[in-house]
């Protein structure tokens, strides 16, 4: 950690134990999850908007789906999206034991086909965080069931800081697919967006049209 990093966490009050918790096992089981301030700031987010209609694409264990769901007004409803069963069952088990399970519904289905047919707008949120390569087509599927003032948030835009690096020859598919995505989530015209250099990267869009 760098001094910064530690101050930050030293003036925090510590995650939800059931968070802590899935911290270790992803890490035991190499399964990649989003950086602990990237979780609070979805947390934050959530709050803020009292967002009830929430979007994510990109399961894994459900640590960032755990994040917002504790935010979320007793009201709200999470579709989260991963292929992987057994990863997705290792999250279910995590929302049983955190109580949320009602609130959180799983979809075992590729994203893009879920979001072909998703009859669900007027979405508050839409958090992207799945196969990097598709992340231009899941931004174009998603812009439209959002709210206006709704947010599309991704995570990962820095990657690394691979995507600040110059091009090069051997640079990895999911390198030129963000540095494309990049460049097309911030210039999208239906959003107000920028990219944070927070966890590995996180931007945030405002649908304004």
């Amino acid at each position: 950690m760098t001094d910064i990093t530690t101050y930050i966490e030293g003036v925090h009050l510590p995650p939800d134990p059931l968070l802590l918790e899935l911290e270790r096992r992803g890490r035991e089981d190499g399964i990649p999850i989003v950086s602990r301030e990237t979780g609070r700031f979805l947390a934050t987010l959530v709050h803020a908007m009292q967002a009830n209609r929430i979007l994510e694409i990109g399961t894994a264990y459900g640590y960032s789906t755990l994040w917002m769901a504790l935010a979320q007004p007793p009201a709200g409803t999470i579709w989260t999206i991963d292929v992987d069963v057994e990863r997705t069952d290792v999250a279910r088990s995590y929302f049983e034991r955190a109580g949320e399970a009602e609130s959180i519904s799983v979809l075992n289905q590729s994203a893009l086909e879920v979001l072909e047919n998703f009859p669900h707008r007027n979405l508050d949120i839409v958090f992207i965080d799945a196969d990097k390569t598709e992340y231009r087509a899941y931004l174009d599927l998603a812009i439209p069931r959002l709210k206006r003032s709704g947010l599309v948030i991704v995570d990962n835009c820095l990657w690394s800081g691979r995507v600040a690096q110059p091009e090069r020859a051997d640079d990895t598919t999911e390198t030129r697919a963000l540095r494309d995505f990049n460049r097309y989530f911030l210039a999208h015209p239906d959003l107000s967006a920028t990219i944070l250099p927070l966890g590995d990267g996180t931007g945030i869009g405002a649908r304004v049209r």
